[in-house]
């Protein structure tokens, strides 16, 4: 199996290393979701835990809520909510969005202010180790104090800067060394919550987060580390520099893989546009989770793509297909050979999670079942490599209620995102 691996920009084979793959993904931040880009990350992920359970590899699966963040308190203000029962809101809309998308559940789903202790830990790390600095009660990150910042992004310093501006980075800050060095540690402003550290009540900056979350429940390399493509500079970058900094082991991250943006009226998909296609407005207007996933699956999880109504569409005609495929009866003729087809899926997954192609082999195989219920002969065995390779795909071929075990896996979580408090 080749995965295309960010850090050496090229694909590396694939082995299992521990006792189990461990694969961490950057999760929501929950002030409005789901829109299809979020969807395609997400789904692109499961896909990726599906084929590597099918292969035989044990997944330990992270992924978090982002529930403290500028955004998050910005949108509460403007509704005049509270802040935590807004993330609860979200995250559990995003939840019910994944059940009914045939997405399976991570094992640990932590929110940021799960690991507030560690955080702290973890930039007291960063402090004594010469590589963080604290100005006014807040705690940044020099980012040159480590020479090997940039890594990952392969951007000079003059290129990192307008890119960290967009993504939340403020350089006019007049407690930091330099513009690009990142807040671990911020100091509390009036009105906001806070929590206690020994640089006075604060909050968590956005990297320290993500890196902390995933030392905790994965360890240190992680197999496979993900997000959103947009994610790699400055987020993923300032992962590598604290965990490798505050730990002195490298790497943190065996793979690193980024999931194409997806665009819409010519522009990325986004929040600030507001130029979103939700998920949940889709289902509601009666598309099924399977054309959905069909239509993400027709791109190649590293390509940018356009979102197109009539994409969908042909979408709903080709999962349609595939249900009749896997539910013609056929006859006792001589067996359809599905050998040819299971060679082909797997060669096109092998090669960096090669979906379009692996759909490919699948439509053609559907066509062959239909052709061969008409012949008169045994399907048995091509329809149940059918079912398989589409489970893996994510699809249910079925139009009944969502998958109980991915119902089930979502549960435990929901239960703990569950709003007490009204949203006003």
């Amino acid at each position: 199996m080749q995965l295309f691996n960010a850090l050496s920009l090229r694909k590396e084979t694939f082995a299992q290393v521990g006792d189990k793959v461990t694969v961490y993904v950057c999760g929501v931040t929950p002030y409005d979701t789901t829109h299809i880009g979020h969807v395609f990350t997400y789904a692109t992920f499961d896909i990726l835990i599906r084929y590597l359970e099918y292969n035989g590899f044990p997944v330990l699966y992270a992924q978090n809520v982002t529930d403290i963040d500028d955004d998050i308190l910005r949108k509460a203000r403007e509704g005049h909510s509270d802040w935590r029962s807004l993330g609860n809101h979200w995250t559990t809309h995003f939840i019910d969005d994944s059940v009914a998308l045939n997405i399976r559940a991570p094992e640990f789903y932590p929110r940021a202010t799960d690991v507030i202790p560690e955080i702290v830990k973890a930039v007291q790390e960063l402090i004594s180790a010469g590589l963080a600095y604290e100005s006014a009660g807040n705690i940044y990150f020099q980012v040159k104090s480590n020479p090997e910042f940039g890594k990952l992004s392969r951007l000079t310093y003059e290129e990192m800067l307008p890119i960290a501006n967009e993504r939340g980075n403020n350089p006019d800050d007049p407690h930091k060394y330099d513009p690009l060095d990142f807040v671990l540690w911020q100091a509390q402003a009036p009105g906001e919550p806070s929590w206690p550290s020994p640089w006075g009540p604060g909050r968590p900056g956005w990297h320290i987060e993500c890196s902390t979350m995933s030392d905790k429940y994965l360890g240190q390399p992680i197999d496979i580390h993900g997000g959103g493509a947009d994610l790699l500079f400055p987020h993923h970058e300032s992962e590598i520099a604290q965990a490798e900094c505050a730990s002195g082991r490298q790497p943190f991250t065996r793979f690193w893989m980024h999931v194409g943006m997806v665009h819409y009226q010519g522009e990325k998909m986004s929040k600030s546009l507001g130029n979103l296609v939700m998920a949940r407005d889709l289902l509601e207007n009666g598309y099924q989770a399977d054309a959905i996933r069909l239509c993400m699956s027709r791109h190649h999880y590293r390509q940018a793509w356009n979102y197109d109504q009539e994409e969908l569409d042909e979408m709903v005609i080709q999962s349609g297909k595939l249900r009749q495929a896997v539910s013609v009866n056929g006859g006792n003729r001589q067996t359809l050979d599905s050998a040819q087809a299971l060679l082909a899926f797997h060669a096109a997954m092998d090669d960096d999670l090669n979906t379009p192609l692996a759909l490919a082999v699948l439509d053609q195989l559907a066509d062959q079942i239909l052709v061969g219920a008409q012949e008169g002969r045994d399907l048995a065995q091509a329809q149940e490599f059918l079912r398989i390779t589409s489970n893996i795909l994510g699809l249910q071929l079925s139009i009944e209620e969502p998958d109980a075990k991915i119902a089930d896996g979502w549960r435990v979580h929901r239960k703990r995102f569950q709003n007490s408090k009204a949203i006003t």
